[in-house]
Order: structure tokens, then C-alpha cells, then sequence
């Protein structure tokens, strides 16, 4: 080990972290400015990786949870030499348009995760290491193991204030997760002051309980940290934390182990000072300065790296050759793309729930698509998510597909966005509607890394019935559109949610959302012959009126309606018709995806000039862009507890009352 180097490392890392958070007046010096030599021995010694090829399969993944701290990634990226992260990012650091943004920001080679909401890497890092393990299970043999990697964590107390690090810890316990390290910050400071303000708990203790391995060092013991990692990585069927102490800021003489170091620029004098006081030379000579004995010792590393990686890809070619059958799916499960479905049929008349409708569509999806894999929390039955050719994941079957996730909404969509991130699975998870506040976070976070996770939300209005207003979803619908990037699907019948699952596998670029019912709806008839094509425009047109040999006529109105209220509209159509109304339905599976069509498709299905209600059983905010407001049949209060069918009535949420709209 060069400890020289490795010095040098940490030394550097600190006076690019100063320069760059004062030359930005803006940034958080603590973590990184504290916590360089761990840095410098992750990125020298302990990590299996290599710059030259950041995306190699079987590298080891780190996750900087406490993404605040951003300038110990980026320092080390740019000293390791991955081309993402320049000298002239960290020179605009939080700048636009550098790679070197305020936390760390996914698509830029070695950040695995966009991080800084403060737990979720944690979560995240478990969500990698479950990944590994079924992979392992699936790909290696007796001859070669070809995914053979650890994924590592780092964060600071206030990721482990946040309960989700919490929730993710306890799976990983229960999950003999042996191949995730998680090394903790203990500096007992955050930006209020001491930990001792609000935080007095025992961490390790509270690990132990989780079925952790515990481990305990110094920050600045780099064979100590070594031999930490490596007793880490002995013990194979409990995840480690590593509590390392440490000083925030260490080297600032005047504001290390304060608050005042947390979250602000040293300031030009602290920095004067501090590079007096760490030996890096005056004036301009030491802006952004790297020590030239770090340089050498990375440089040295490099080739180091390439060798490691070169083995790795010569055994998989031979267990490519030896395994022509493994290396397809492989291939397969690398290529981003969703494998052909045949999914069930359903007759016209046919009652059910989409959510059941979704389960059928769900078995044959994750049979054709073997990298497919996800749960519930605790909902496998209410969600029917569960699927028949794999058995549930554990210690003891890591072949298993299906994660009984427990009650642990937040944990199990960063998980699964950690699964999604690590690469060579996609992930799905489940719970009810109303209980997407609970993982909001996590799917906005999907949204931000344009990550193809699929969130089945089933008990989706306010049908849901005698479970009553805390579990009848109205807003979310609404509080859901609004994410930039994430697309709803809320299908009507058991045809448009067959089609929504694969418009959902379809989708690459972002998280889809599945808005199922628990209630039963009818399979309708569609107006539309090539509906099935039509419906990923976003809406197509479910009954028009006969208009005779008129082909210029225009109905005299559109009701547009999603999910189960296009039953509601088909009814209420019916009934309105009997006053001669010309009405024309059409089924609306996702408003954003509509609203993103050029104008003639748009038009096409919803006629300009026409008059236009729109029914839904939620808010109407987002409607107002369709129609004017008295033209929008919703639910802009909360349920009540009672029968679906009498919750309706008692909120005015009828057929007769949507028709005696449409005939106002």
C-alpha cells in the first residue's frame, strides 16, 4: 500500500474541495474536506474499477448517499481519471452546465446514483446488492463466476436520521446481504450543530438489531480501513457498517469539527489558512491544486485496473464460448429492450378488475421477460402482482424474482430503483394508490435518472369503498402527473391493461405508473379498429356518434374519461342520448402523453370546437386545460367509508348525474 499516495490523495482532495465551493460561493467542505482519506483509499485500493471502462459489468458500485458532500466524488473521479468529471467541471462546480453539479447527478461516468436526498443512496446501495446476488445466481457457473462484485456506501448521520435507510437496512439484514459495506461518517455534526441536539440513539446497536455486522475505526487509518474492508468482506451473509470517526472539515484550523463547516464556503481567509496549515502552497499556485505524488500514484493505478478488467473479460469470453445458451439472455437482459409478449385476450361483456386484469398480463410478461423482477410491500394479494414462475427471493433462493418487500413503501422503490441502476434487471414494485405519498421521493428520483421502473398502483378511486376516506385516493392522480418525466397509464377494461403493460415495458426513458382498479369494470366495445395502435398516442376514441353519410359532422360533445370512469361515460352516453345528444367517448389512458402529441393528432380524437367534459373520480386539477371548470365531472373532496357503489351515489358520482351534465 503507498500511503505516501494515498496522503497525497486525500490531500488533494481537500484543496480541490475548498477552491472549488469558495470559487462557487456555494457547497458543502465538511464530508469531503473530513472524510479524504477514506476517499482516497476507496477509489485507490479498495474498489474494483476501472475509468477507461466505467459501465464494465462486474465492477464494484459505490454510492455516495450523503450526496451533499458531492466534491469527495468528484474530486476522486477526476484524480482517478474518469472523463466525465474534468478539472474545468470542479473549476464550475454548481455551475450549468457542469457534470459537476450541487449533488451528484446520474448519466455521467462512475456516479451510479443521483443522490442528495438524504437516505435514499442507502436504500439505493441495497437495491445494487440484491441485483448482484440474483445475477450471480442466474449467470455464474461452477467453472467461472462472472459477477463477483461488492457495492459500497457512504453516508453521514443525517442519512441515517432518515427513516428510509432505516427501512432498506432492515431488508438488507433480513436478506443476508453479505456483499453491501456501508461506511458511515461519524463526525456529530450537522447543520444545526451537534447530533446531540436531536440524535443520541446507538447506531451500531440499532445495526446489530437489523442483523449487521458492525465494524469500528478511525477515518484517518488507512491499513485500518483496509483491514475493516476486508473483515467486511469475510463475513458473507451479513451486510457490514463501518463506523468510521471522523472530524468535519478536518484541516480548516478554525472552523473544523463546527457547523460552520457543514454547508458553506471556508471563506478567502479559512482558506489561506487551511492551506497553510496542510503545507498546499500560496496564492495562485495552490488554486485547485493536486499534488503531483497523487497524480503519479493514480497513474500507476490505471494500468492496474485495465489488467483487472482484462482478466475478468477474458473469463467471460470463455464462459461465453462454454455457455452460448447463458451469454444470449445475457445479451438479452443487457440490451434495454423488453422481449416480445403475448399477452391474454378478453372477450367484450368480460367483468374485471384491471388490477386482475394486470396480473394475467403480469404472468406473461415476466415469462418472456426474465429480467423482470419485483414485489409489494405486503400487498402481493390486494396488488396481484404475484407471478407463477418464480418463487419469492431470500438467503436461500436468489434465483427467486419476486421481493417481499414488507411494509416498507420509500425502501422499496429506492430498492428498486437501485435494482434498475445496477443494470441487467428492471424492476417493478407495488402498494395502493394512496400510499404513493409514502414512495413519492423514490419515483421522483426514477424521474430524475429517467430509470424504466413500472409502480403498480392498484385501488386507484375512491372504489375502493369501505375502507373509506384514508385509503381512497383523490388527489394522487393529480400529485402523480405533476412529476416531470413519469408517465400514468390508467386503463379502463382488461384489453387497455394488457396494452398499458406493454406501452409500460415500452417505455425506456423514464418510471411508468399503472393506475389499476380494485373494482370490477366491463370490457367495451372499441370504435376505433386500430385502437391498439391509437392507444399509445395516449387516448383514442372509444364510441362515436352515427353521423350518417356526414363524414364533416362533429359531435355535439366529447366526454373524455380514464379508468374506470369510462364505463361511468359509456353509461352516462347511453342515457344522455335518449335527448338526441351526439356524444362521442374517449378513453384518456394518459393525459401526458396525449398533451405531448402534435396538434392534428390531438384533434382528431378530441374535435376543436367542440364542447368537452372531462370525468374522472379525483381532483380536477390538470382538467382546466380540457374544458372549463363546471365541465369536469370530479371528486374534489374526500370519501367516505361505505359500500363503492353507495360512496358514489352519496358523493354524486353517477352516471345519471355525468349525463345530466352532458345534456346541461
Amino acid at each position: 500500500m503507498n500511503i505516501n499516495g494515498l496522503e497525497k490523495t486525500a490531500l488533494s482532495v481537500r484543496a480541490l474541495t475548498m477552491d472549488a465551493i469558495q470559487k462557487a460561493n456555494s457547497g458543502h467542505p465538511g464530508l469531503p474536506m473530513g472524510a479524504a482519506e477514506l476517499g482516497a483509499i476507496l477509489y485507490g485500493e479498495l474498489l474494483r474499477h476501472d475509468p477507461a471502462k466505467a459501465d464494465w459489468a462486474d465492477r464494484d458500485r459505490f454510492v455516495l448517499s450523503a450526496g451533499h458532500g458531492c466534491m469527495f466524488l468528484y474530486s476522486l473521479l477526476y484524480l482517478a481519471g474518469y472523463p466525465d468529471i474534468t478539472l474545468e467541471d470542479i473549476k464550475s462546480f454548481r455551475q450549468i452546465g457542469s457534470h459537476a453539479a450541487g449533488h451528484p447527478e446520474y448519466g455521467f461516468a462512475g456516479i451510479e446514483s443521483t443522490s442528495g436526498p438524504l437516505g435514499q443512496g442507502v436504500a439505493t446501495s441495497v437495491g445494487m446488492a440484491i441485483a448482484e446476488t440474483m445475477l450471480a445466481a442466474r449467470f455464474n457457473t461452477p467453472a467461472h463466476k462472472i459477477v463477483d462484485h461488492y457495492t459500497y456506501a457512504f453516508c453521514g448521520d443525517g442519512c441515517l436520521q432518515e427513516g428510509v435507510s432505516g427501512e432498506a437496512s432492515s431488508l438488507a439484514g433480513h436478506l443476508e446481504l453479505g456483499k453491501l459495506i456501508v461506511f458511515y461518517d461519524s463526525n456529530k455534526i450537522t447543520i444545526d450543530g451537534s447530533t446531540e441536539l436531536s440524535f443520541t440513539e446507538d447506531v451500531a446497536k440499532r445495526y446489530e438489531a437489523y442483523g449487521w455486522q458492525v465494524l469500528r475505526g478511525s477515518m484517518y487509518d488507512f491499513e485500518g480501513i483496509a483491514r475493516l474492508t476486508a473483515q467486511a468482506k469475510a463475513e458473507t451473509k451479513k451486510p457490514s457498517l463501518i463506523i468510521l470517526t471522523s472530524i468535519i472539515g478536518k484541516g480548516s484550523p478554525n472552523k473544523q469539527n463546527t457547523a460552520d463547516v457543514h454547508g458553506a464556503p471556508l471563506g478567502a481567509e479559512e482558506v489561506a489558512a487551511t492551506r497553510a496549515n496542510l503545507g498546499i502552497p500560496a496564492g495562485p499556485a495552490g488554486d485547485f491544486y493536486t499534488a503531483p505524488e497523487a497524480v503519479e500514484y493514480f497513474k500507476a493505478k490505471q494500468a492496474e485496473w485495465k489488467k483487472v478488467r482484462e482478466s475478468w473479460q477474458a473469463e467471460f469470453d470463455v464462459w461465453s464460448k462454454e455457455n452460448p445458451d447463458k451469454r444470449k439472455e445475457w445479451d438479452q437482459f443487457y440490451s434495454g429492450k423488453a422481449a416480445p409478449v403475448s399477452c391474454p385476450a378478453f372477450n367484450a361483456g368480460d367483468k374485471i378488475a384491471t388490477r386482475t386484469a394486470g396480473n394475467k398480463a403480469l404472468a406473461a410478461v415476466t415469462a418472456a421477460n426474465k429480467n423482470l423482477v419485483g414485489g409489494a410491500a405486503d400487498l402481493k394479494g390486494p396488488n396481484a402482482v404475484g407471478f407463477p414462475d418464480s418463487g419469492p427471493y431470500s438467503p436461500a433462493c436468489r434465483e427467486g424474482r419476486y421481493i417481499h418487500f414488507g411494509i416498507r413503501e420509500f425502501a422499496m422503490a429506492a430498492i428498486s430503483n437501485g435494482i434498475t441502476l445496477h443494470g441487467g434487471l428492471r424492476a417493478f414494485c407495488a402498494t395502493f394508490m394512496v400510499f404513493s405519498d409514502y414512495l413519492r421521493p423514490a419515483l421522483r428520483l426514477a424521474a430524475l435518472m429517467k430509470l424504466p421502473v413500472i409502480f403498480v398502483l392498484t385501488h386507484d378511486s375512491i372504489f375502493v369503498g369501505e375502507d373509506g376516506p384514508t385509503h381512497q385516493p383523490v388527489e394522487h392522480l393529480a400529485a402523480l402527473r405533476v412529476i416531470p418525466g413519469i408517465r400514468i397509464l390508467r386503463p379502463a377494461d382488461a384489453e387497455e391493461t394488457t396494452e398499458a403493460w406493454a406501452i409500460a415495458l415500452e417505455n425506456q426513458n423514464g418510471p411508468t405508473a399503472l393506475a389499476l382498479t380494485r373494482q370490477n369494470t366491463t370490457v367495451f366495445p372499441k370504435a376505433d379498429p386500430e385502437w391498439r395502435n391509437t392507444i399509445r398516442t395516449g387516448a383514442y376514441i372509444v364510441k362515436k356518434p352515427d353521423f350518417g353519410a356526414d363524414s364533416a359532422a362533429k359531435p355535439d360533445v366529447v366526454v373524455i374519461a380514464t379508468g374506470s370512469e369510462v364505463n361511468l361515460a359509456l353509461e352516462a352516453a347511453q342515457l344522455a342520448a335518449q335527448n338526441g345528444k351526439k356524444i362521442q367517448i374517449v378513453s384518456m389512458i394518459s393525459r401526458e402523453l396525449f398533451e405531448s402529441q402534435p396538434k392534428a393528432i390531438r384533434e382528431a380524437i378530441v374535435p376543436p370546437g367542440v364542447r368537452v367534459i372531462c370525468c374522472e373520480a379525483g381532483v380536477r386539477s390538470g382538467w382546466e386545460r380540457w374544458t372549463k371548470p363546471e365541465d369536469i365531472f370530479s371528486i374534489d373532496r374526500f370519501g367516505e367509508s361505505g359500500p363503492a357503489a353507495k360512496v358514489a351515489e352519496h358523493l354524486g358520482f353517477t352516471a345519471a348525474a355525468l349525463a345530466a351534465l352532458i345534456n346541461k
